[in-house]
């Protein structure tokens, strides 16, 4: 029996809805280590089983933000089973994003 083709572009598609459902997520986190949170991007693994979430800081300490977001990756992950729609929700690493700081620098 062969496999279902993959479906093209999904983990794109995948990492996309990820990406807009974890900013809306990380809004609603009442920490107050997060600041003004930019998810910039997502990275996920092939089979789905970690996503790694670059974001930026507008006001805050990055350090103890990327702390506590990943502390709370779990209870975000949970809320990400609730609005997508697949078989397996990967793990969240949060990540500071140091290119738009380096970009401000270089101007």
């Amino acid at each position: 029996m062969k496999h279902k083709r993959a479906i093209p572009n999904r983990s794109f598609r995948v990492a996309d809805q990820i990406q807009r459902d974890v900013a809306v997520l990380v809004r609603e986190l009442k920490d107050p280590r997060v600041g003004m949170v930019t998810v910039n991007a997502v990275d996920v693994t092939p089979d789905y089983a970690h996503a790694k979430v670059f974001f930026s800081l507008l006001v805050g300490n990055a350090e103890e933000c990327e702390v506590a977001l990943n502390e709370a990756a779990g209870f975000i992950r949970n809320s990400l089973f609730k609005r997508l729609q697949i078989h397996t929700v990967p793990t969240l690493h949060f990540q500071f994003d140091r290119t738009t700081e380096r970009a401000a620098d270089l101007n």
